[in-house]
C-alpha cells in the first residue's frame, strides 16, 4: 500500500508567486519544499523562535536544508549591527517557498535572537566582530 505525502495547499490565485503549480508539473522536480504543509510552518517557526545557541541555529539551518531544501544565511550585516536588524537573514530562491514563509523564517530567527542575545554575541564572535572588546 502506498501512502502519499502530504503537500501544501496552493496559495490563493495571485497572492503568491510561489510556483507551486509549474514545480508539480516538472518530472525530477525537487518538491521537498512541498512537504512543508501550513501546520509544520507554524511548528518550525516556534522552534526558530526558541534558539537556544549558535550550535542549534546551525543545527536547524542544516536540517532545513536537507529536508525543506531551504538554504538559509545568518551573519552580520555590510554596516554595523546596533540592533538585530542588522545581522542579514538570506533565504535563497526556491521554487515553491511561499513569500509568507520567506519573511516569516527571517522574523523568527531575528525574534529567537532577540530572546537570547547571547545567540547575537556568538555569531558576531564567531565572524571575529567582538575579537578585540
Amino acid at each position: 500500500m502506498t501512502t502519499t505525502v502530504p503537500l501544501r495547499s496552493p496559495c490563493p490565485p495571485g497572492a503568491c508567486i510561489c510556483g507551486r503549480d509549474p514545480l508539480l508539473e516538472t518530472p525530477g522536480a525537487d518538491v521537498r519544499i512541498l512537504r512543508l504543509t501550513r501546520a509544520e510552518e507554524k511548528i518550525l517557526l516556534a522552534r526558530l523562535e526558541q534558539l537556544k545557541d549558535l550550535a542549534d541555529l546551525k543545527r536547524l539551518q542544516q536540517r532545513m536544508y536537507e529536508q525543506l531544501g531551504i538554504r538559509v544565511d545568518v551573519a552580520p550585516g555590510f554596516n554595523e549591527v546596533r540592533t538585530m536588524r542588522g545581522i542579514a537573514i538570506q533565504i535563497d530562491e526556491l521554487p515553491g517557498l511561499c513569500r509568507k514563509t520567506r519573511a516569516a523564517i527571517p522574523a523568527a530567527i531575528r525574534k529567537g535572537l532577540e530572546n537570547h542575545p547571547q545567540i547575537a554575541f556568538e555569531l558576531l564572535n564567531a565572524h571575529d566582530l567582538l575579537r578585540d572588546t
